[in-house]
């Protein structure tokens, strides 16, 4: 059994919304609110795996957060890391950054073939694919036609999305190309808070399968893994972003998505052995994060926020969901497939 892993990472600071003093103090990786004056707000405080401070970049967050589960990916284990977070609070540039500074889905990508080119004693196989939650339907961004996708369960394929075009690739490159096609299809739309705001939540998937060269043995063992890499749209207050007509039907999918993801969250944090009902069938969300959320799967969430005094009861709100996420425990284990070995295979 392990915990979650939980960050936080502050945004840099908006000019025109940076007014006053900073209102949250970090030490080591506690963040405690504090009064004008300097003098801590009795029971506002959080302590986290990692913070990271305005400065933080994603090679940074990569390195210390995300690196290990990629490479646990690699050997078998199922991962997903997520970033979770108020609109405009950084989390599209967390998971997929700039071309100066590259986000966690490109450095994972790149992190893959590179490690797997020198692994010299298996064969690897990767198939990759790409999908958005947009007003509770579940789209195919590698095709447009795989619309309203339904979510199915099956012994051996666990939770999965039936019809999702998988592509088998060979680099980084081809995967990086393919999700540039994902993302010129993921739905978009401006408010008062963002020019280029998220209207869906974003899963890209990577199916790791491998196996050893050169075997002896009767029987062959096929490593399988999943990776997630997930790029929450954000929560939303309608008086801050201006939504109307379509961008507020949007908003509030996204909002009751979010929502059920932090009961989900809660269920599981409370009732540690004794949980009762875990209400993961409420979203597409969680039903495709089940695996993820108390299951078997190594998991990392950064939380972002906003580090300006107008944002304190957003900031606020995300600091609980992490804090209250941080006391989950998964199961990990290497996902093993037993398969006679013939000549033919080889």
């Amino acid at each position: 059994m392990e915990k979650i892993s939980v960050a936080v990472r502050f945004r840099p600071s908006i000019a025109e919304e940076a007014a006053g003093e900073r209102q949250w103090r970090i030490e080591d990786n506690r963040i405690s609110l504090h009064r004008p004056l300097g003098t801590p707000i009795s029971g506002i405080s959080f302590a986290f795996d990692h913070v990271f401070e305005q400065s933080s970049t994603n090679a940074s967050v990569y390195d210390i957060l995300i690196k290990s589960i990629i490479h646990a990916a690699i050997n078998g284990f199922n991962g997903t890391a997520f970033a979770y977070g108020q609109t405009s609070s950084g989390k599209t540039f967390t998971m997929n950054g700039s071309q100066l500074d590259p986000g966690i889905i490109p450095q994972a990508v790149r992190d893959i073939f590179d490690t797997t080119h020198m692994i010299t004693d298996r064969e690897f196989l990767v198939r990759v694919s790409y999908m958005e939650i947009y007003n509770e339907e579940i789209n195919d961004l590698l095709s447009l036609g795989n619309q309203r996708l339904p979510v199915h369960e099956s012994l051996e394929r666990g939770v999965y999305v039936a019809g999702l075009r998988e592509e088998i690739v060979n680099s980084a490159d081809q995967v990086l190309e393919l999700i540039k096609l994902g993302e010129a299809n993921r739905h978009v739309g401006e408010t008062n808070m963002n020019v280029r705001s998220s209207r869906s939540h974003t899963i890209f998937r990577m199916v790791i399968e491998s196996s050893a060269k050169d075997s002896t043995s009767s029987v062959d063992a096929i490593r399988v893994s999943v990776l997630n890499l997930v790029d929450l749209a954000g929560s939303e207050r309608i008086a801050k972003t201006g939504a109307g007509g379509v961008r507020l039907k949007e908003g509030k999918h996204i909002n009751k998505s979010l929502m059920i993801l932090g009961n989900v969250i809660n269920k599981l944090s409370e009732n540690g052995k004794h949980r009762a009902h875990i209400p993961y069938r409420d979203s597409k969300l969680t039903r495709i994060l089940q695996p993820a959320l108390g299951g078997n799967a190594k998991t990392s969430i950064i939380c972002t926020v906003a580090p300006e005094e107008v944002h304190i009861e957003e900031t606020k709100g995300t600091l609980q969901f992490a804090s209250r996420a941080k006391r989950i425990t998964n199961c990990a284990q290497v996902n093993e497939i037993q398969l006679p070995s013939y000549p033919h295979r080889r």
